[in-house]
């Protein structure tokens, strides 16, 4: 497995960096943020569903941001840690936010590029169209990445979050006191 993620690395990263000036059209739109870390050190990041709109800079583009965001997230991890963890906040998303492809892309980057860096995913304000797309993707999703996924009803957002995340660590959006950095600023 190292020795293909070795491959895929020199192939699709030849630089051994993706810049912020390849992802133009994905910053812009500013859809993901660093935070601090939760209670098991690992760094979090915020992503608004909501943001993401297919682009001119098409597939291509957005699986660039996507290692662009993930070597970001994974330099901040600290030593003895292994893995981050996301809140997705699906406020807002709809149909012109699904982009199909971009999503199988971005799990299958996740999955086999990125092996076991995920420690836990909080999906927040999901809303019920949401679930059309979640049936199609949901089987793509190997089980060891099933079982770090976390929908959260909306009533127990706060508190949910606060298991896993300390205050001072939480988004100050959620109830916490910590400010939104976007990605690129990390």
């Amino acid at each position: 497995m190292f020795l293909k993620y070795q491959k895929w690395r020199r192939v699709f990263v030849p630089n051994g960096q993706v810049s912020a000036s390849e992802v133009p059209n994905d910053i812009a739109q500013n859809k993901m943020f660093a935070q601090g870390l939760d209670k098991k050190g690992r760094p979090i990041t915020v992503v608004f569903g909501r943001r993401h709109f297919q682009h001119k800079g098409g597939l291509d583009e957005f699986k660039r941001f996507v290692v662009f965001a993930l070597d970001k997230l994974c330099s901040r991890i600290p030593p003895g840690q292994e893995k981050f963890a996301i809140i997705a906040d699906l406020e807002g998303w709809g149909y012109s936010n699904s982009d199909m492809r971009a999503y199988l892309g971005a799990l299958s980057i996740l999955q086999d590029c990125y092996p076991e860096r995920l420690g836990k995913v909080f999906l927040i304000h999901v809303p019920y169209i949401f679930m059309a797309i979640w049936k199609i993707v949901y089987p793509f999703i190997d089980n060891n990445t099933k079982k770090k996924i976390v929908f959260v009803e909306n009533k127990k957002l706060r508190s949910t979050l606060l298991e896993d995340i300390d205050e001072s660590q939480l988004p100050d959006i959620y109830g916490g006191k910590m400010p939104l950095i976007p990605i690129q600023d990390s």
